[in-house]
């Protein structure tokens, strides 16, 4: 028998930003160093104790940078590096003919200039968004929230379960608060920090990685595999949403 070809499974892969794709947390830096850190801080301890929902603590942060240089901040943006493993990532997934999707609860602003820096701005993006002011102050507005979900301004459950089938294997890589709902409705989980946690503390089975190339290895180990099978739990936690309509 040929043994099964990469190409011939259908992976989705869903990826976060900051702090996986990029090495640093961006949003945090935007909030921390070009903002008020104090208060900054409260906000964040806020959201993680679940007291304000995501949305309402961007715009806190937001109002706390004030007036923005935005041209110095996007110039530490393009200076902040990469995952040493992401651009092989996504040659990867463009030879085994598998759609990437960047799901990120950060900005458009730093995000769009992060990606055109690593020329890799033509993958598909959701996230939030951002206007400039002419006073140079951020004005946030979240086009992709939900009202059921409080988690995040940008609702990565929906973009997980609109852009993908009952025939595809969907993977997720994240490390952040922002991860611990979107991960739940994956079949394939790859974690690192506070997802990491949540991921054991819950039971959710994942693989740990440090870079992309050990997500790279581990997607090649389950091609090899006779034959893949889904997460219980996911299918159950999509199916749960599917009823609801």
């Amino acid at each position: 028998m040929q043994p099964r070809k990469l190409s011939d499974i259908n992976f989705k892969m869903f990826v976060d930003f900051d702090g996986t794709i990029s090495k640093y947390d961006i949003g945090e830096i935007l909030v921390k160093e070009y903002g008020d850190t104090q208060r900054s801080q409260d906000i964040i301890d806020r959201w993680v104790k679940g007291e304000i929902d995501s949305a309402l603590s961007w715009k806190l942060m937001c109002d706390s940078v004030g007036e923005l240089d935005v041209e110095k901040f996007l110039e530490h943006v393009n200076s902040l590096p990469i995952d040493p493993g992401f651009h092989d990532f996504v040659d990867y997934c463009d030879k085994i003919n598998a759609d990437i999707a960047i799901l990120s609860d950060g900005m458009n602003l730093y995000i769009n200039s992060f990606l055109k820096k690593e020329k890799l701005d033509y993958l598909t993006v959701y996230s939030n968004k951002v206007v400039v002011t002419n006073e140079n102050r951020l004005i946030p507005s979240f086009p992709y929230g939900d009202e059921e979900c409080k988690q995040c301004g940008n609702c990565k459950r929906n973009h997980i379960l609109e852009n993908s089938h009952d025939d595809d294997f969907t993977v997720y890589v994240g490390d952040g608060n922002s991860d611990l709902c979107p991960a739940q409705y994956c079949d394939f989980v790859f974690a690192k920090g506070s997802l990491l946690k949540y991921c054991e503390k819950n039971r959710i089975s994942y693989f740990p990685f440090n870079t992309f190339h050990d997500v790279i290895d581990r997607l090649s180990d389950l091609g090899n595999k006779k034959r893949l099978k889904k997460r219980h739990q996911a299918e159950l936690k999509r199916r749960e949403v599917y009823m609801r309509g």
